[in-house]
């Protein structure tokens, strides 16, 4: 049976390959984004779907449809872009939660909170299981994303608790794929990118800090399997692939797979940039039946051949 479905972020990386598995397993999905960081383009292939709605919003102010489910996707998620307005991605991050939470209370429908690893911090545990608390600085420049997403989570189990709604709290950990802005920041498209243009390999740090990194594709699996799992399973749950990599190492691969002969230069380490970054998916496992399928060297494979085709027909980024 087909469910009415909003997703907010919806024309995002993540959100755009969410919205596609919606549309093309029958449910009625609204796509809601203000186009802060997503983009009309990745979702202009559903734009001829009968059962698919775009619309411009910005969660930090109520809506009112009715749905069955509800994905809030809705934040800027990489640094560059959540540090470029840092109040509001706190606003983002916990009036949108308020008001999906509201909305989720009126209508009875089910509400899946997009989490992130980062509510771990530079987490003295390794790798991090959910029962972790984290190691966060509450007053630092990554703290507007932090914290907005650590009281997002509280707000979803107080819901949960007070109203009975029915949550799933999913932490993500660091996903690649096609969709993923260019010029967003992030390790994995910066690295393609700087290849793919002979551009000098830009490693913060001595590259030693590490990452785990997971293909869209099995991201999104994980979404509708928590999705669709008993009411009893709330979360919050990781989501991640748990092979570990330094951040030297995806660079040596990038070029590897790039064919390119950009050297790699070293610029210093960012204000509490994690120094490891790896989950125990061992709920995942044994609740939700998910891990990872994607190797890294095949998805950044594919994510490379996403990056050459959108290269070769974008004109330059504006100079900063």
């Amino acid at each position: 049976m087909s469910k009415r479905v909003l997703v907010t972020g919806g024309a995002g990386f993540l959100g755009s390959h969410l919205c596609e598995r919606l549309v093309a397993r029958g449910d009625e999905v609204l796509c809601v984004d203000n186009y802060f960081t997503g983009r009309r383009a990745n979702v202009a292939h559903l734009f001829d779907q009968p059962n698919f709605e775009l619309m411009r919003h910005d969660v930090t102010f109520p809506l009112y449809v009715e749905v069955d489910e509800i994905y809030n996707l809705a934040c800027p998620a990489s640094p560059i872009h959540y540090q470029h307005d840092p109040v509001q991605t706190t606003k983002t991050s916990v009036h949108g939660a308020i008001n999906m939470l509201g909305l989720a209370k009126r209508t009875g429908a089910r509400m899946f909170q997009a989490s992130t690893s980062e509510i771990y911090g530079d987490p003295y545990q390794h790798p991090q299981t959910e029962d972790y608390w984290g190691n966060v600085n509450p007053i630092g420049r990554r703290s507007c994303y932090d914290e907005g997403k650590r009281c997002a989570e509280t707000l979803c189990f107080d819901y949960h608790r007070q109203h009975g709604l029915r949550i799933k709290v999913a932490r993500i950990f660091n996903t690649y794929g096609p969709r993923m802005h260019p010029h967003d920041g992030r390790v994995v498209s910066n690295f393609i990118v700087q290849a793919l243009k002979g551009e000098p390999i830009t490693i913060y740090g001595d590259g030693s800090q590490t990452r785990s990194f997971a293909y869209v594709d099995d991201l999104i699996e994980g979404f509708l399997r928590m999705m669709t799992s008993p009411d009893d399973v709330t979360g919050p749950i990781n989501l991640g692939n748990p092979g570990e990599f330094t951040i030297r190492q995806l660079a040596e691969l990038v070029v590897e797979l790039t064919g390119s002969a950009s050297p790699l230069v070293h610029r210093p380490l960012p204000e509490n940039d994690p120094a490891q970054r790896r989950p125990d998916i061992t709920r995942a496992r044994l609740l939700l039946d998910w891990e990872p399928a994607v190797a890294l060297r095949d998805g950044l494979a594919r994510t490379i051949a996403y990056f050459d085709r959108l290269l070769g027909a974008e004109p330059p980024a504006p100079a900063a």
